[in-house]
């Protein structure tokens, strides 16, 4: 994986983290994560204009993306009833080699050993620090959420991995994907708690564009990088956004972090380096 597109998944990563924690840090994190999702479809809608439509091999993968993402939105505030970092790692640890093995088995690509090693190790780095405090930070409910969402977020990853190597733009695939999956999570939110509740203060609209916007940019450098790199690799270095997630929490909100878990995020840096090389 070449420097710059190491760099710009390592942005893409700490973007991540930052969403998720200012989305953990919300009273009613239902509500908010419809927010984010309108915010981000309302900026996607209106960026669309100026940017070419993907081709036409890529809108099934943009469909089905969409449709995944959904559920990924949905499973999101329900794994965050607890502590930020151990659910970020438990939600995201799984998904590398989830996304390794099936895009290994399904000849999307080719992994070198030293890749496989990173893979590995960035894997058990994330795994440790969700198995030494699920059960003290998050509910057995929660961390079933979590490892549902991994499932979710592996399945998106294949897809969009396939799926913007064929749109022939990142951008405008990406954009497409958070315009369509915004809709029915706004639909059953007007419906179920009505237009005030969702648009809330001024103060909620600019949050949920600032999040909306965080959440694209995260995702756009993401696949530009899959058009650069094999996905299962970008994937796994990905998720190095679970160093961040455990800084943020133990800065930002306050969450503990003891040597183990340290010890483990190391991992996730080593896993990095390792795919980076």
């Amino acid at each position: 994986m070449p420097w710059p597109v190491a760099a710009v998944v390592l942005l893409a990563a700490l973007l991540h983290a930052t969403w998720n924690a200012l989305l953990r840090r919300s009273v009613d994190r239902g509500l908010e994560t419809v927010r984010v999702a309108a915010g981000a479809g309302v900026l996607s809608a209106v960026a669309l204009s100026a940017l070419p439509a993907p081709a036409h091999a890529s809108w099934p993968f943009i469909a089905a993306s969409a449709v995944i993402h959904v559920a990924y939105f949905s499973l999101l505030a329900v794994a965050y009833r607890g502590a930020f970092a151990p659910a970020y790692t438990v939600m995201r640890g799984g998904a590398p080699v989830l996304v390794a093995i099936a895009s290994s088995a399904l000849g999307l690509d080719e992994l070198s050993a030293s890749a496989w090693a990173g893979v590995a190790l960035v894997s058990v780095g994330v795994a440790g620090l969700g198995t030494l405090h699920a059960h003290a930070g998050v509910s057995g409910r929660a961390l079933a959420f979590a490892l549902g969402n991994a499932c979710v977020i592996a399945a998106y990853t294949l897809v969009d991995g396939a799926g913007v190597r064929r749109a022939g733009n990142a951008a405008s695939y990406t954009l497409w994907i958070f315009a369509l999956d915004a809709v029915p999570l706004v639909a059953w939110t007007l419906r179920a708690r009505g237009a005030s509740a969702l648009v809330g203060a001024p103060s909620d609209v600019a949050r949920a564009l600032a999040t909306g916007t965080l959440t694209m940019a995260a995702y756009a450098l993401v696949l530009w990088a899959m058009t650069r790199a094999p996905v299962a690799a970008v994937a796994a270095m990905r998720e190095t956004a679970i160093v961040f997630a455990w800084l943020i929490g133990a800065g930002a909100l306050r969450e503990h972090a003891s040597a183990r878990p340290i010890a483990a995020a190391a991992l996730v840096a080593v896993g990095a380096v390792l795919l980076k090389l």
